[in-house]
């Protein structure tokens, strides 16, 4: 048995990384989750290999309707839902004197327009069965976790589209959170240091991905990278799985009383990666 059993789960951007190892948690404790990429192959082959009960969904949810799409394959796949994570993301860096408009605007449009219309075409199948428990005397509580970062908490040189977008996302966390907890929807997020994921490794030529027909140079230069064990308390970056877990506390029983936080799950890092 698992404490998610009984609960389904939109777990955007998880076919790697963060959004993997989170969705293969709340798999294995026992919810029904939607797998999303932007690339259908991958999306379909780790929905195949996480254990438990998924469905895949591809698509660009910075384009048209997709995000609507996105919350109707999972009421048409598993009737409800009780779970988002609004994880799909990634970085283009400059400093703020090269950085073009449209690079700003990307950024802002993955981590926070995105999560907003998820989180709009999702809010009738969060609202209306809470109303029904309300007047039945009930406590059902659904959550969603937004991804932010201590780059949008504290800053990061090289990062001004970056941290404005993740900003965004507290912002939007804590107003949801008065606008919602009448429903008994826990709204929080996760503040993400250095996790060691495609965004963090080195910044090489065999380090992209390919968003709209572009490819996109990912990683972080290799100085900094080497600043981790000073920068941060316990020595180390951490991994996928102990990212996940503090994403899978927010949608535990255990944090029914948790409400419009941001959780730091950093290693004790309180700087950015810079100063």
């Amino acid at each position: 048995m698992g404490v998610l059993d009984g609960k389904t789960a939109i777990v955007t951007g998880s076919a790697r990384g963060i959004g993997r190892a989170t969705a293969e948690l709340l798999a294995e404790q026992g919810a029904q989750v939607l797998i999303n990429d932007l690339d259908g192959d991958v999306a379909e082959e780790a929905s195949n290999e996480i254990k438990g009960e998924t469905v895949a969904f591809a698509g660009d949810l910075t384009k048209g309707d997709t995000p609507d799409q996105l919350v109707q394959k999972a009421i048409d796949s598993f009737g409800k839902i009780d779970i988002i994570v609004n994880n799909a993301g990634y970085t283009l860096d400059a400093p703020i004197h090269k950085m073009s408009d449209e690079w700003f605007q990307r950024m802002l449009d993955i981590h926070t327009i995105v999560p907003f219309r998820v989180l709009r075409a999702a809010a009738p199948h969060l609202r209306e069965p809470a109303k029904k428990e309300k007047e039945e005397g009930k406590e059902v509580f659904r959550k969603i976790v937004n991804v932010s970062s201590i780059s949008g908490t504290m800053g990061n040189a090289g990062q001004a589209n970056y941290s404005a977008g993740k900003s965004a996302v507290v912002g939007l966390t804590k107003t949801l959170a008065k606008e919602w907890g009448q429903f008994k929807i826990n709204v929080n997020a996760v503040a993400f240091g250095y996790i060691e994921t495609r965004l963090t490794a080195s910044k090489d030529d065999s380090n992209t991905m390919e968003i709209g027909g572009e490819k996109v140079q990912l990683g972080i230069p290799d100085q900094l990278r080497g600043m981790a064990s000073m920068l941060i308390p316990l020595g180390r970056p951490g991994t996928p799985q102990e990212a996940a877990g503090g994403v899978f506390f927010l949608c535990s029983p255990w944090s029914n009383y948790v409400h419009g936080q941001v959780l730091n799950v950093t290693g004790g890092q309180f700087t950015g990666m810079t100063t």
